[in-house]
């Protein structure tokens, strides 16, 4: 098997604003897995939150040996970006040389379509509102906050989108002070979930707190061995498929998921349709499914995965698996 690197930028429609930052472009890298003239793909979003760049992502893939199978990969690399691009690249090659689908070789149900969150990027009030108006007819409305002046932005979304429901992301950038004093606001303007209100290493605060909104565990969730440490803290966790490190894992992690008591969202980086096909299995009867990355993109992959009122759809064989 040979493995090759190489990165893509898609440009975004527009600037894109979290709490961290804003960026223009969804930069990524694309492996691709060829073996007796069959080739697989996958995409991994670097994240610099997990101490990720394109650089050592790159050197990570590129250190693996010659030979290796996909339940070797899970030992070779850690959870994250790496593994996730060789390991989704691997479900691509496996699929095209059986002639099935990834459902099939993986022994899942065929997949239909998902209803997904449409994220707004932070702004002022003003803007908020008026994306929110622009994108009211969507079901589900994501939206980024994390700052002091977080309530006039969640007002002004709701204003804008009155019927929508609505799930927010602090992005850490709360405390449980915080929380506590905007919870009956929260729900008293229809919020349904907020992902990730404290940062990964203090949410220890989260223990005993009343959550009438539910919370769920994005930064502090990566794979299975993550779970001990959440419980009692959320009631949600987060499945991306750039922190389990690829399909492999994230489908073993919803299943150990639920077992143990969570409800499961299904999140992205912002990245193509490459990225977010192999996640359109996992997000399956999800409480949340949260892959919008490529509505947020001025250009995408050709096959690009389809979005409907009926949600996003499975992927053509074309683009992936």
């Amino acid at each position: 098997m040979r493995l090759t690197v190489s990165e893509d930028r898609f440009p975004l429609a527009e600037v894109f604003t979290i709490s961290r930052g804003s960026k223009t472009e969804a930069a990524v890298l694309t492996v691709v897995a060829e073996r007796d003239g069959v080739t697989g793909r996958g995409e991994c979003v670097p994240y610099a939150r997990y101490g990720e760049s394109l650089e050592s992502v790159r050197a990570e893939i590129e250190a693996l040996p010659a030979f290796f199978s996909r339940d070797a990969l899970q030992g070779l690399l850690p959870a994250g970006a790496a593994r996730n691009a060789v390991d989704c690249a691997l479900w691509d090659l496996a699929a095209k040389a059986a002639g099935k689908r990834v459902w099939e070789i993986a022994g899942l149900p065929a997949p239909g379509p998902e209803i997904t969150a449409y994220t707004l990027s932070l702004g002022t009030p003003e803007a908020m509102r008026e994306k929110a108006a622009a994108n009211a007819h969507r079901p589900l409305l994501k939206i980024k906050l994390g700052t002091p002046d977080d309530m006039p932005r969640l007002e002004a979304v709701r204003a804008g989108a009155p019927k929508s429901r609505i799930i927010v992301d602090a992005n850490e950038g709360w405390s449980a002070e915080i929380y506590a004093d905007l919870a009956p606001h929260l729900v008293r303007l229809g919020v349904e979930l907020v992902e990730q209100p404290l940062p990964a290493g203090e949410d220890d605060a989260l223990l005993g707190l009343e959550r009438p909104v539910p919370v769920c565990a994005d930064e502090s969730c990566h794979d299975r061995a993550s779970l001990p440490g959440l419980a009692g803290k959320y009631d949600v966790i987060n499945i991306k498929l750039d922190k389990t490190g690829g399909l492999t894992e994230a489908l073993a992690l919803r299943e150990a998921a639920r077992a143990a008591g969570f409800g499961v969202m299904v999140g992205c980086m912002v990245g193509s349709s490459l990225a977010m096909a192999p996640a359109v299995f996992v997000a399956q009867g999800a409480m949340v499914t949260d892959l919008d990355g490529p509505l947020l993109l001025a250009k995408d992959r050709p096959h690009p995965l389809v979005y409907d009122e009926a949600g996003v759809h499975p992927p053509e064989a074309a683009l992936w698996g």
